[in-house]
């Protein structure tokens, strides 16, 4: 991304996208508004940057809630909440589930669209305000076994582009299971600045401030 300031306005069309991989949910947002970034905030294609704190902590973020049951160490099948916040206006946008993992898709709530329709694995979204949101529940077969007592929940690509670089996002992904059969083992980015975990026994929530393109994950180890 050239750039001749190092600080600049970031103003143009932009995309972002975010989903549970095995659910791979794509979300394009065009936004139309400028914001003040350092040059130092912004990624180039190809680089991940992990940021202490978010230099636009109104725009665009991502949130979801993963339920591990006791029947999902065997099916593979986990409930899963996702939210898209602060999305900027445009006239259409379409969010594709992956139709092999989809059990079972509905929307939750809704603010600032003026209508969402869903298509088969699809969700179809018109005339987005700005600072809409909106809501989705599904089930899914997003629960991979690594091997006989290791599981992985992966979520990605996550990314906000803008041009050939990417801006900055935030994205929370919460997870919960049951504590008498299984445990965190690690999580793919670890903790480190830009990247903040806290747990407890029947759960966790990893919150990722970050620029780039991210490919997440969380294992469990079943005990």
């Amino acid at each position: 991304m050239a750039v001749a300031d190092p600080r600049r306005r970031t103003c143009g069309t932009a995309y972002a996208t975010a989903a549970f991989v095995a659910a791979l949910a794509s979300l394009f947002i065009a936004p139309d508004a400028c914001k003040a970034l350092e040059f130092s905030d912004l990624a180039r294609e190809g680089e991940l940057r992990f940021l202490a704190q978010h230099p636009e902590p109104d725009s665009y973020r991502y949130e979801s809630r993963v339920r591990v049951g006791a029947e999902s160490l065997d099916s593979g099948i986990i409930e899963l909440s996702t939210c898209h916040y602060q999305l900027d206006p445009i006239r259409k946008i379409v969010i594709a589930f992956n139709p092999n993992r989809l059990q079972a898709l509905s929307i939750k709530s809704t603010q600032g669209i003026g209508s969402v329709e869903v298509k088969e694995h699809h969700v179809v979204m018109a005339d987005v305000q700005r600072g809409a949101s909106i809501c989705i529940d599904l089930r899914s077969k997003a629960l991979d076994r690594i091997d006989h007592q290791t599981y992985r929940l992966q979520a990605g690509p996550l990314m906000r582009r803008y041009l050939d670089g990417y801006l900055p996002m935030q994205a929370k992904l919460t997870f919960e299971w049951p504590e008498t059969l299984v445990s965190l083992y690690q999580t793919l980015p670890e903790p480190q600045p830009g990247v903040k975990l806290s747990q407890h026994a029947a759960g966790a929530e990893l919150t990722m401030v970050f620029a780039g393109r991210l490919l997440a994950a969380i294992d469990l180890r079943r005990k």
